[in-house]
């Protein structure tokens, strides 16, 4: 059988679609090793420019590393970029996000170069029942985005939102939890949208998930502040909640907010996250720095402003230019090394903030351990914090419980017998 290696880039959503190239490999032999695959599947990702040059590095590489095996470009930069990369002959073929369920049938009669990029409507219905190599299972709930951000080109590569069917979510939970699995991530590219379309929401559907036998902890991607109704904090305080929410920001300042065409303000922000934080909860936000119009007096605002808030874990990226969005085109653009020291103190300030949190709440921490060797192993603990753990048995996988741990500077720390 031939073998085909997976190289995925980007977000949770793409390791999700990975996994479902993967369980429809029937005629082929999967490979951890790109240097003895006959098919190497690039699941690109297209957020900005810089991803764009990482993935067509890759390619690049591979060429030279591996010139008889067949590149396949996948994901969201198979919209964006595919066409070029294809004339160029740089890839062997394309396939868009509609087309990765029919794998098996494209890699195995498809002899000669190929563009398959199939439409923007689609929804998989894949039941994925292992995840190679991960001890938490990805659950993509949905797909595409109605929001329109001026920095972002999301949209245009993964369609509008559309909702992945209830029952077929919860039957692969039910499939994955029967094999092993006890935590679960809802991702998608917007996560939060859920049930829009289908008469659900995210809060009907965790109350269903939580359900099923074997569903120990369920975690969400992230949300927009806007999508957090009173059905969802309803549930805050359900033991199967991880206490943690990545919830997307964006910035602090209403007025880039407005220019990046945002749907949250800050004063309806700052209420949220204190009420979410009051029930004990970490909270993640992403953040971008160095979008263009953020000068002196609005970053001095801005980051006034993140002090007061409760986060305790940031996603924080210096603004890359997107061609073909709303940003690219305006001005004044920021100098990058601006924009690399504001993203030094941000992350700076989060992680002070993050520190303070784990020391309030290093006891009783439940810790999935994903990986681990030579008695030192690694997880995650309710509040996303990484927890090292030094024991003698093989962790593993498993569950344990801290009753305390030591917290230093970047990592919880604990024994384990």
């Amino acid at each position: 059988m031939k073998k085909v290696y997976f190289k995925t880039f980007g977000c949770r959503t793409n390791q999700f679609d990975t996994q479902v190239m993967i369980s429809k490999l029937k005629d082929f032999e999967l490979t951890m090793n790109e240097e003895e695959a006959d098919v190497i599947m690039v699941n690109s990702c297209t957020v900005t420019n810089g991803a764009d040059v990482s993935v067509r590095a890759y390619i690049n590489g591979q060429s030279r590393k591996n010139p008889n095996a067949k590149v396949i470009l996948a994901g969201c930069g198979s919209h964006s970029k595919g066409e070029s990369l294809f004339e160029d002959k740089k890839v062997f073929g394309v396939i868009g996000h509609s087309e990765k369920e029919k794998i098996n049938e494209i890699l195995k009669f498809n002899d000669k170069p190929f563009y398959q990029i199939g439409d923007l409507e689609h929804i998989d219905s894949t039941i994925v029942e292992e995840f190679v190599g991960k001890s938490r299972a990805f659950i993509k709930i949905q797909e595409g985005c109605d929001f329109r951000c001026s920095y972002c080109i999301i949209p245009s590569v993964r369609g509008n939102a559309r909702s992945h069917k209830e029952d077929d979510i919860l039957l692969q939970i039910e499939k994955l939890a029967s094999n092993g699995f006890g935590e679960f991530i809802l991702t998608g590219t917007n996560v939060g949208s859920y049930g829009q379309d289908q008469n659900s929401s995210m809060a009907k559907l965790l109350k269903r998930m939580s359900m099923i036998r074997g569903v120990r902890r369920i975690r969400i991607g992230s949300l927009e502040p806007i999508q957090i109704d009173d059905e969802f904090k309803e549930l805050l305080s359900e033991p199967w909640m991880a206490k943690h929410l990545h919830i997307a920001l964006q910035h602090t300042s209403d007025k880039m907010l407005k220019i990046m065409n945002r749907r949250n303000e800050f004063h309806t922000d700052i209420k949220l996250l204190e009420e979410i934080a009051q029930k004990g909860y970490g909270i993640g936000t992403d953040y971008i720095v160095g979008h263009p119009g953020e000068d002196e007096n609005v970053w001095s605002e801005a980051i006034e402003r993140v002090k007061v808030l409760p986060l305790t874990h940031v996603h924080s990226f210096s603004y890359s230019k997107r061609d073909n969005t709303a940003s690219a085109t305006m001005k004044p653009e920021i100098k990058g090394n601006i924009a690399k020291e504001r993203h030094r103190e941000l992350t700076a300030l989060i992680k002070a903030k993050n520190l303070n949190f784990r020391n309030l709440h290093n006891q009783n921490l439940e810790v999935l351990i994903e990986q681990g060797r030579n008695g030192i192993y690694h997880g995650y603990d309710q509040y996303f914090n990484k927890v090292e753990v030094t024991s003698h048995e093989n962790l593993t996988s498993n569950w344990i419980m801290i009753e305390k741990a030591d917290v230093k500077n970047d990592k919880n720390m604990a024994i384990y017998n």
